[in-house]
């Protein structure tokens, strides 16, 4: 039993057991005698000092009994944070006002902010002294263009000096990154092990599914291990030149996934943050030439030659600030790429282009290739326009898929995706030719069916643009975990049909 006594502006600490994602939230009862005397009302910022550990959140109020009156519970990221003793004691007393709120504020009315306030918003962000409604401003005010080239170079550079950079000494690192809006084109892994097995480190950290029904993550880590530390991901890289790791584990641009938690449900595009936060973690992980992957096309994230100049031009001039040497490759993005989408699904896609399989997606394969081959071209000492060759060697003779299992094993060990145990085709309603393919709306079907969640939920097509169907003919094959899921996304097959269909010529 707990016999200390809480002393003034003391509570005893209690885990909530609630999960508020990453923003530290504390709650406690309306007649505590702290809250009273401190004129505590909900939602305002309180600071904790619980032995060494200080932290700032938001407060929520209990009005019944389920909370004691000398106690102050922490949500699961509070609690994290915090990592309090057993029977610990917490001094609660008001925040101290952000010291970047007078930046924010002009940020919000237009104005344009310089290094040292960008770094004071970032050094805030880190320290939880802004609140949600805060970083919702913050990024409401950022949304569209109003970041210019000098701002964003400004974020990313705040976003590196707050977070841990990797040193892999001298020598190029390689890596790259996609701009997304994609559904299938799960590239990295096949990137990943052809340029490793070149002898070329390339430690990659990849993303989880945020709004797409896979992100990159997710579909490793039906093959391996992905939530490695720093220390495990450096003897990877060490071991094996590559890895492909989740980038939330490592943290390396720690800023940036605080963003992106109020980015989520906002759905507000910034190409300003995007350049800041793609770059921010691929200068944090050591890397020194990065190739970014842009699809175009109308339901892709990037909708038109503008937008891709306008994005171009601006990760270009951060880049350059920033001494990283930076590729843009732009690709197709009027349709998906590969078969499968979802995380099991879209790795049977990689491992039957990796094992050179008879059935593999040729789509999938020629992209990988061609980002494969404009990363290595940007390697000093390269001959000019070798990659695409020393590529198509190292996968047709499998030491790609000798390196790719490697880097599995040393990252915790192989497994072969799981298969769905329900699946149901999606007939077309009419016959026609495919005009059009609504990227949007596969990637919400494969959502509807259980992806990412359910790992082995998603879709499989084959149909692209061009590709003449007949009445009855199957469009997609849905896959699901259980079949309430699988009648589900059948359900709203009709309302979300992809596939714009036109005359047959």
């Amino acid at each position: 039993m707990n016999t200390r006594t809480p002393g003034h502006n003391q509570l005893r600490v209690t885990r909530a057991g609630i999960d508020t994602y990453q923003q530290p939230v504390v709650y406690m009862h309306r007649d505590c005698e702290v809250c009273r005397s401190e004129g505590f009302a909900a939602m305002t910022r309180v600071r904790l000092d619980v032995g060494t550990r200080t932290l700032v959140a938001t407060l929520n109020v209990v009005v019944d009994d389920r909370l004691g009156l000398d106690e102050v519970a922490l949500s699961e990221a509070a609690w994290t944070l915090l990592d309090p003793m057993p029977d610990a004691l917490a001094c609660v007393r008001h925040a101290e006002p952000a010291a970047s709120a007078g930046a924010l504020r002009a940020k919000v009315f237009g104005a344009r902010l310089d290094d040292a306030q960008y770094l004071a918003l970032v050094q805030d962000v880190m320290e939880s002294r802004l609140s949600d409604l805060e970083l919702a401003a913050f990024v409401t005010a950022s949304a569209g263009d109003r970041l210019d080239n000098a701002e964003t170079t400004a974020l990313t550079r705040a976003m590196i000096t707050v977070g841990q950079r990797l040193d892999w000494g001298d020598g190029p690192v390689l890596d790259k990154h996609c701009v997304g809006g994609l559904p299938g084109n799960r590239t990295t892994p096949i990137v990943v092990a052809i340029v490793a097995a070149l002898g070329y480190r390339i430690p990659k950290t990849s993303s989880r599914a945020i709004t797409s029904p896979a992100g990159t993550a997710d579909t490793m880590e039906v093959m391996a291990p992905v939530a490695l530390d720093l220390a495990a991901m450096r003897r990877v890289v060490e071991r094996e030149g590559g890895c492909i790791v989740w980038g939330g584990n490592v943290r390396l641009s720690p800023a940036d996934d605080i963003l992106i938690r109020i980015q989520r449900p906002l759905d507000f595009d910034s190409d300003g943050q995007l350049v800041a936060s793609v770059l921010s973690k691929k200068i944090a992980a050591g890397s020194t030439h990065v190739l970014i992957d842009m699809p175009v096309g109308p339901t892709a994230k990037v909708r038109g030659e503008a937008a891709a100049h306008s994005l171009g031009t601006r990760l270009a001039h951060t880049a350059d600030a920033l001494g990283l040497q930076l590729g843009i490759h732009r690709s197709d993005g009027t349709q998906p790429v590969g078969r499968g989408i979802g995380p099991a699904l879209e790795a049977h896609d990689v491992l039957k282009v990796l094992r050179n399989a008879a059935d593999a997606p040729a789509d999938l394969r020629e992209r990988a290739l061609a980002l494969s081959a404009a990363l290595l071209d940007m390697a000093p000492g390269s001959s000019a326009s070798t990659g695409l060759e020393r590529a198509r060697s190292v996968l047709d003779s499998g030491a790609a898929l000798a390196k790719f299992l490697a880097i599995c094993e040393a990252q915790g060990g192989f497994r072969e995706p799981p298969r769905a145990a329900f699946t149901a085709e999606v007939p077309a309603t009419a016959s026609g030719r495919i005009a059009e393919i609504d990227n949007r709306r596969l990637a919400k079907l494969a959502k509807l069916a259980g992806a990412p969640t359910s790992r082995a939920a998603g879709l499989e097509t084959e149909l692209r643009v061009g590709d003449t169907v007949d009445r009855g003919q199957p469009l997609l094959t849905l896959h699901a975990e259980s079949p309430g899921e699988l009648a589900y996304a059948l359900e709203h097959a009709a309302a979300l049909q992809p596939f714009v269909l036109g005359e047959v010529l």
